[in-house]
């Protein structure tokens, strides 16, 4: 495994390129930032009507439209929604590539699945942060940066490798690490740890640990602050310095109930699911099902998505987050601006 960092980037690689970033959500404004406090020559390519224009231009940035940056810039950023990406791609971003041009991705998903097939005689290559976009930006302004994953899946220039490096680092992940993979390591387990465990295991546990509680007739209140609220706090510990050192700073009680009791949460029949999930990641099932329902006009999205918004411990945890106003007032999520 490769790993670079600041001290492996030439910065002076990239300042020569004009660079398009297209979209400017949660990883579009980070890049775009971040790329412009290094001393980059940005822009910001977004179809006219877009809600984000706006606020990309209140931020000082030059906006333009996403067929017109695609074709000015040498280094193309995709960032738009994975979903929607191969659309644009063929309408607005095909046109305007041209030989030694750079085409480059926050996540592979399209490369990965073959969504997008770039011309042969143009560079492609990912940087992905790991983490949001919001963290990426507000690491960044604090003199920190996310780590980021680098990969390379078409260099016919040759510089691919040393320009994902610089860009790495410009948008801040030289200053933790750039670690080196391939579009499909990255997008496969990517995939799977969103389904899993970080969105899909993580919600599905705190709401059935949270309606376990509230069916066996505890207060809704003492139910969200131990099944939402202290997740942060475990999640935190964890990250800090991994599971031992979350079950350093708990109470014996609590590790002892962790050892003895998490495996039959999380059973076999988890374990069998996972690899379910996995399978059909690898071998393009949920892509398709994604694409096509995007295609369909996201009726079982939409759905779903209203559905979780319904679920009584988001009422319950709106009323008492609203305890704690600092939680407003330190949001790395600001929707009027990013």
């Amino acid at each position: 495994m490769k790993v670079f960092y600041d001290r492996d980037a030439d910065l002076g690689a990239l300042r020569p390129h004009k660079i398009a970033i297209l979209g400017f959500g949660s990883q579009g404004h980070a890049h775009a930032l971040n790329l412009r406090d290094s001393g980059m020559d940005v822009r910001v390519g977004l179809r006219k009507d877009s809600p984000s224009w706006e606020k990309a231009a209140k931020q000082g940035l030059r906006v333009v439209e996403t067929a017109q940056a695609a074709k000015e810039a040498d280094i193309v950023m995709v960032l738009v929604p994975d979903e929607m990406a191969s659309d644009i791609y063929k309408t607005e971003i095909e046109p305007g590539l041209s030989k030694g041009k750079c085409l480059a991705f926050g996540h592979g998903f399209n490369i990965h699945f073959k969504f997008i097939q770039p011309p042969k005689d143009v560079n492609v290559f990912m940087i992905a942060p790991k983490g949001p976009g919001h963290l990426v930006r507000s690491e960044f302004m604090k003199g920190r940066g996310v780590p980021c994953l680098l990969a390379v899946q078409q260099d016919p220039s040759g510089v691919t490798n040393r320009i994902g490096v610089a860009y790495g680092c410009a948008i801040g992940g030289g200053r933790a690490a750039i670690i080196e993979t391939s579009f499909r390591e990255e997008t496969e387990t990517d995939l799977f740890g969103e389904q899993s465990v970080l969105c899909g295991g993580l919600t599905e546990l705190i709401r059935a640990g949270y309606e376990t509680l509230v069916e066996a007739g505890y207060a809704p209140e003492m139910a969200y602050f131990e099944c939402v609220h202290e997740v942060k706090l475990i999640v935190d510990l964890i990250y800090e310095g991994g599971i031992s050192n979350m079950r350093y700073s708990i109470s014996n009680t609590a590790e002892y109930g962790d050892m003895t009791r998490g495996k039959r949460v999380i059973g076999q029949a988890t374990r069998s699911a996972m690899q379910q999930i996995l399978a059909d990641i690898q071998s393009g099932k949920f892509a398709n099902e994604w694409i096509a329902e995007y295609r369909a006009g996201l009726p079982n999205f939409k759905r779903l998505r209203a559905e979780g918004e319904k679920h009584p411990v988001e009422e319950v945890g709106r009323k008492l987050r609203s305890f704690m106003p600092w939680l407003a007032s330190e949001r790395l999520v600001d929707r009027s601006r990013n």
